[in-house]
């Protein structure tokens, strides 16, 4: 568990799906991309966004990753048909 303080706020992650939840409800409420989402949920609660990195699980690195090359953030990479 690894507990991150903030100037009037203790946010706690008990793993890495307690931040990846929080980030998908954020893009289910607010609309928006993953990266946006992200952002502003370390924003909120005054942490770097390298350290929210370390909580994020696979799927949605994967799900930034697509948007980060549909908005040509990112070299686009191979991708099958589908």
């Amino acid at each position: 568990m690894i507990s991150l303080f903030a100037k009037e706020k203790i946010m706690i992650f008990d793993d890495t799906n307690n931040f990846s939840s929080d980030v998908e409800h954020y893009v289910k409420k607010n609309g928006g991309g993953y990266i946006e989402a992200i952002l502003e949920l370390c924003e909120t609660n005054n942490i770097e966004p390298q350290v929210a990195a370390k909580f994020l699980t696979q799927p949605i690195i994967e799900k930034i990753q697509t948007e980060g090359e549909d908005s040509n953030l990112l070299p686009k990479g191979a991708r099958l048909p589908i």
